[in-house]
């Protein structure tokens, strides 16, 4: 059943602790005056007074900023104290302090599947702090624990849901390496669904580590640099086909050369040799007629 989180104020400590001084200091007269008078009444009333100081003394207790307190009396909750400062509470409840600060996580490199069945290397970077302190005591058995757990639960998920990477005409396809803003963002918001339930606030998520696993890391950096020279080429030979047109287009404007069908055929081919060829063309010079 979820908890829910009541904010209390506790008593000032520094009144109870003018009170709790004067209290030993009145105790120790007492028994004092009691044994010089050879009044036992005093001295037992003095022994009474000193043990109800050292179970006062039990109730002081500091909460520093982003700090809270949650109070148990018996094993029912009480409270959570939230506010900063030195306090006084029951003697009999038990003060559970729960930091309210934000934490990083790092999740260790796990070896996953990803959507497309390539073996990967992935970790992620947590951060995250408790909203509800009540929850993050009462609702799991260790929230620390509970994070790390959910965190990397959360991240071998995510891996199955994308490729790697996206062949390179596919660029609206989500990827992990490719969609990193938008991978973040689906991460953080399944461990915000995964933690809410234990009054934990993810602040963000990041990949911080994202690899193919060694077996096939050889095999998939071939096939992206295979992939690298087919867009290459592709963006070549549309460039090259781009500025072969143009210049038929010239040429017919201005009339400075009449080509049939097979000339023209013959330049696109030489044109084209030149613009998507390795290494530069070597010049050749006719001195004859265009048809020699």
């Amino acid at each position: 059943m979820e908890t829910r989180e009541r904010i209390v104020n506790v008593s000032s400590g520094w009144g109870m602790l003018v009170v709790n001084i004067a209290s030993y200091v009145a105790a120790i007269l007492s028994i004092i005056g009691g044994a010089i008078q050879n009044a036992p009444w005093m001295a037992i009333v003095g022994i009474a007074v000193l043990l109800i100081a050292i179970l006062t003394s039990v109730g002081f207790f500091t909460l520093e900023p982003n700090k809270n307190a949650v109070l148990i009396l018996f094993g029912e909750y009480r409270g959570t104290v939230s506010q900063a400062g030195f306090h006084w509470a029951n003697p009999f409840l038990r003060k559970e302090k729960v930091s309210m600060r934000i934490r990083n996580f790092n999740t260790e490199k796990l070896k996953v599947n990803d959507r497309d069945g390539n073996p990967i290397e992935i970790g992620s970077v947590v951060v995250w702090r408790v909203a509800n302190a009540a929850e993050a005591v009462f609702d799991v058995d260790d929230f620390v624990e509970y994070v790390h757990t959910q965190s990397e639960s959360a991240v071998r998920h995510m891996a199955t849901k994308y490729p790697y990477d996206t062949p390179g005409d596919d660029d609206h396809r989500l990827s992990l390496r490719g969609s990193t803003e938008q991978v973040s963002q689906a991460l953080s918001e399944e461990l915000q669904e995964r933690m809410k339930r234990a009054g934990i606030r993810v602040e963000e998520a990041r990949l911080s580590h994202l690899a193919y696993a060694a077996e096939i890391a050889s095999a998939m950096l071939q096939r992206q640099q295979a992939q690298a020279v087919v867009d290459a080429r592709s963006t070549i030979v549309e460039g090259a086909v781009s500025m072969v047109e143009m210049a038929l287009d010239r040429l017919k404007e201005r009339d400075v050369v009449q080509l049939d069908e097979d000339k023209q055929a013959t330049m696109v081919s030489n044109l084209l040799v030149v613009l998507c060829g390795d290494k530069a063309a070597q010049p050749v010079l006719n001195t004859g007629s265009l048809y020699q």
